[in-house]
């Protein structure tokens, strides 16, 4: 009787060490593969005993034969994307529901015919740079321009169908660079207004980087771009702090971002546009300073009823933020950057910033996000869209693959709720929403693909 006991108790030993290897395998697994929850507590708890070299490695070595079976599942649906051309196939349908609130939404994912973020280069790697995409709606069709300057465009209600029917559009990018001795780094943004298209564009030549806004007359033969504004500000080396939005404004006047890129105390300095938001005047082209103390200002939007600028924008390591401009009087306001952030220099180094705006005399941010989730584009939701009758910003990230839908007040300087809509594998660049189809627009870089996401009632 004493051996069955010591047989069974040893299975049950032998029995936990097989659940708990196993538990301990998938964990791991979850931290150094890329299709974590980047705002898992866990797992982020854990990655900070775990130097990224020592996750490359142990993915590389332990975790090769999921690594290699991940990979070429996702090469596998590059090859799709690659045979059907301009078809725009639809190749994904799944439900999302919202972190908190268990709202349930639609996605539709649709391919488009543009090179694939390469998230194992890094976020330095240049070549990335030209595989940021963004689209815009105007009237009944949908615009996307990729990083490397190619335009195509398909009609709205084919999302209602099982591919787009994309329709490439021809346009003069190429010959811009050629004339001009541009290497082209990447487009920044597609924005429209009044049938005039605009893009930003950056760009290197002998006396460094400088980020330049374009201008065409809407057509669907053929784009002819146009300068329309000069930025006139350079930086010497890539790096990833450009800022290009744009957005509408009043007076006849668009707004426009510009990042830091890297130029320490730029952003503070009145004598240069690096780490500014400025209004462009769009007869003229001549430009005013907004704001001032941005680090690289990822989303802009303009309220025009209540004379409201939102932006959103990376932080070093932490602190992306949401930052409203008031526009209460004629002082430019100050966001605090690079003298204030909440987050922490990415070398490890001591940390220089203070972690009060306000006391320094800058605006504290709306909003910001310790650890950083990637901050990109947003869209303003107001009251008489909401079932609810409340006013909401959508706000899109790279890092954290996520859709954060928080609930504001009326006065803008209270959040009522936050809840988010996780897309694991994804990085969502930008996002549109179309008031005729009750849909939003949603670029997604890894494949990369066009998202339709829509609530279910």
């Amino acid at each position: 009787m004493l051996k069955i006991s010591s047989i069974i108790k040893n299975k049950k030993v032998i029995l936990i060490a097989i659940i708990i290897f196993f538990i301990i395998f998938a964990g791991l697994w979850n931290v150094v593969s890329g299709g974590y929850d980047k705002q898992n507590k866990t797992i982020l708890f854990l990655k900070r005993f775990i130097p990224s070299k020592i996750s490359r490695k142990v993915r590389d070595t332990i975790f090769i034969i999921p690594d290699l079976k991940e990979r070429n599942q996702f090469l596998s649906t590059q090859v799709k994307k690659f045979e059907q051309g301009l078809n725009g196939e639809l190749f994904n349908e799944e439900i999302i529901l919202s972190k908190k609130n268990k709202k349930e939404y639609s996605l539709k994912e649709f391919f488009l015919p543009f090179p694939r973020l390469d998230a194992r280069l890094g976020w330095a790697g240049e070549k990335n740079s030209t595989r940021a995409h963004h689209l815009a709606i105007i009237g009944d069709y949908i615009v996307v321009i990729s990083g490397e300057g190619k335009t195509i465009y398909f009609k709205k209600n084919n999302i209602l169908n099982k591919k787009l029917d994309q329709i490439e559009i021809p346009n003069n990018i190429q010959s811009i660079l050629n004339q001009n001795n541009f290497k082209l780094i990447g487009i920044r943004d597609l924005f429209e207004e009044d049938s005039k298209l605009y893009i930003s564009l950056i760009f290197k030549n002998l006396k460094g980087l400088s980020i330049n806004a374009y201008r065409a007359d809407l057509n669907f033969e053929k784009l002819n771009f146009e300068l329309f504004f000069e930025s006139k500000a350079y930086w010497p080396s890539y790096n990833v702090f450009s800022g290009g939005r744009f957005s509408t404004y009043k007076d006849n006047k668009i707004l426009f971002t510009i990042g830091f890129s890297y130029i320490k105390k730029a952003a503070q300095q009145l004598n240069t546009l690096l780490g500014k938001i400025v209004s462009i005047d769009k007869l003229t082209s001549e430009h005013k300073i907004i704001s001032m103390g941005h680090r690289n200002p990822q989303g802009l939007f303009y309220i025009k009823n209540l004379n409201i600028i939102i932006n959103t924008e990376h932080g070093p390591k932490g602190g992306d933020e949401i930052n409203i401009n008031f526009q209460e009087d004629d002082e430019i306001p100050n966001f605090g950057w690079d003298v204030a952030s909440y987050g922490t220099p990415y070398t490890g180094s001591a940390d220089p910033y203070k972690k009060s705006h306000a006391k320094y005399g800058f605006i504290e941010p709306f909003k910001y996000y310790v650890p950083s989730i990637g901050i990109s584009q947003m869209v303003y939701m107001p009251n008489n869209l909401n079932p609810d009758g409340a006013k909401y910003l959508l706000v899109t990230s790279l890092r954290a693959g996520s859709i954060y839908v928080i609930k504001i007040n009326d006065e803008f300087n209270k959040i009522i709720d936050e809840d988010r809509l996780f897309f694991p594998q994804r990085r969502i660049r930008d996002i549109e929403y179309d008031k005729e189809n009750n849909v939003f627009f949603l670029i997604f870089e890894f494949t990369p693909s066009i998202g339709v996401l829509e609530l279910n009632n």
